[in-house]
């Protein structure tokens, strides 16, 4: 065997990676052996703070609404295409970090012309996208319902005050973590498996077999979408499904904390109750030998089982069973969901039917669903502006002495306050379709930043050409429903139906 590099060169503008074997999975995970147990005891998780993001504004909000104003056919095939594309990027985000231990904003940086141009465009474009706050506005708007058994008025405060409550309640848990990723993979376990059971059990008692055979079959039919709907809606739809479209990789740095690959090597970011741990400042990648050729197969068997078993199917159970569920409830009211309503829609058309504790139920399941999503989004933007300031701001690293606490939870605290006033500004479902249509926005930029990156990993971590060919369907797709998101606001969308 050659004797590897001490360094490795990778793209511009940041310092080389360096070298050294990759890990075992039972090193990392501090267990014997990887069987069926220790898989979802400690290697399954990242996947479940994605979808705890993911079930939530686009399966409860807008998914449920544009099956409750058009139904499903040409609406539903458009949740598996981009169910499918968002998966396959998040596995391509994901091998980055598996393969250098550098989350994707700081490996943004290695594009030419550098980081001075992508770091900041970066955290830039996450911020915009997801800091009108249109998921905490929902998420409060269940919990005032939730309160008083009733839908909140027009104007109300209220709602928009428990939305601020929960934004505090995700600092308390941050800072209450001795890990936070890990803290955040327990709290998703409780979360999504209530969700899915949840709605699983109240739909199979509400919806009859010929509303599940219709909507499996709008979702496996192509068909033109229905008249009346916008492509503004359909983008955003397609935006939100599963995640956020090309801006998954914000979520995807998870996998650098739970030590996957590389990502062991490089450290992850301590809650205040943790011990203080090193984060590398750069990344950290294995030589081209035939014993790392075989661990890196390894880790990326546990990436698929954590993506395509966990991730995806979570994903399509969580549009299928709220979207059924309000098929149902717009049958049987006669009435569709509007904006200001779709939130609480369904609590009350079950409500008149089953009673108060159906009510009850279903508000609960909401408020869980879109809290999940609060809780992953506004950690995520904490976390991907930590990251970024972190690695490529030395004068910083002096400044907090190397902890990346000390910039993560006072600049948590400013966020708080700036999404908290802007969140008075508009109805919920409005803010969640411009952070969705947003997120598009980051497809048509980050599949060929991707690419660029993962062609210059060491040989056995490289994507096979298709993977490519499914990067620029992530363009095509996502990119067109943006292009005429801002042709839209413009006045002039570039397609009607």
């Amino acid at each position: 065997m050659t004797e590897p590099m001490l360094e490795r060169p990778l793209g511009v503008s940041r310092p080389p990676l360096a070298v050294t074997d990759l890990p075992a999975p039972e090193e990392v995970f501090g267990v014997s052996r990887i069987g069926a147990k220790e898989l979802f005891k400690f290697a399954v998780g990242p996947s479940l703070i994605a979808l705890g993001i993911s079930i939530g504004s686009g399966e409860w909000l807008l998914g449920p609404q544009a099956v409750g104003q058009y139904g499903f056919v040409g609406v539903g095939w458009v949740i598996v295409v981009s169910a499918i594309l968002q998966t396959f990027y998040n596995v391509e985000c994901s091998r980055y970090v598996m393969a250098t231990g550098e989350v994707p904003v700081v490996g943004w940086g290695r594009v030419p012309p550098g980081y001075l141009l992508w770091v900041p465009v970066s955290v830039f474009i996450v911020i915009f996208a997801f800091i009108a706050g249109g998921w905490a506005g929902a998420a409060g708007q269940g919990v005032y319902a939730l309160i008083h058994g009733a839908v909140p008025p027009a104007g109300s405060a209220e709602p928009k005050w428990w939305a601020i409550a929960l934004l505090v309640l995700v600092f308390l848990i941050t800072a209450a973590a001795r890990r936070i990723s890990r803290a955040l993979e327990l709290a998703n376990w409780v979360m999504v498996g209530s969700i899915l059971a949840g709605l699983l059990l109240i739909d199979l008692f509400v919806v009859p077999f010929g509303q599940w055979w219709e909507a499996i079959r709008g979702f496996v039919t192509p068909a033109a979408p229905p008249a009346g709907i916008t492509a503004t809606q359909i983008g955003a739809l397609a935006g939100f499904t599963a995640l956020a479209s090309g801006l998954n990789w914000y979520v995807m740095g998870h996998y650098r904390d739970k030590g996957y690959g590389m990502g062991h090597r490089a450290g992850f970011i301590s809650g205040l109750r943790g011990e203080r741990r090193e984060l590398l400042a750069s990344g950290v990648t294995f030589p081209e030998d035939a014993r790392n050729a075989a661990m890196w197969k390894r880790w990326y068997r546990l990436l698929m089982i954590d993506m395509w078993g966990v991730f995806f199917v979570g994903a399509m159970l969580g549009m299928l069973l709220p979207t059924i569920l309000m098929a149902r409830a717009v049958e049987l009211s006669g009435r569709r969901p509007t904006q200001a309503n779709v939130p609480t829609f369904v609590a009350g058309v079950l409500r008149a039917e089953y009673g108060p504790a159906m009510f009850s139920i279903v508000l609960v399941l909401g408020v869980l669903i879109l809290f999940s999503t609060q809780l992953g989004i506004f950690e995520a933007m904490v976390r991907v502006t930590t990251d970024a300031a972190h690695a490529t701001s030395p004068r910083l690293r002096a400044l907090i002495e190397g902890d990346p606490r000390r910039f993560y939870y006072p600049f948590m605290i400013v966020l708080l306050v700036v999404i908290g006033v802007i969140i008075f500004q508009a109805l919920p479902v409005s803010l969640v379709q411009w952070s969705a249509n947003m997120s598009n926005l980051g497809a048509l930029i980050y599949p060929f930043l991707l690419m660029y990156l993962n062609s210059r990993l060491p040989r056995p971590a490289r994507p096979r050409w298709w993977h490519y060919v499914i990067l620029v369907l992530n363009f095509l797709f996502f990119g067109f429903f943006f292009v005429n998101f801002i042709a839209d606001f413009a006045g002039d969308p570039l397609i009607t139906f």
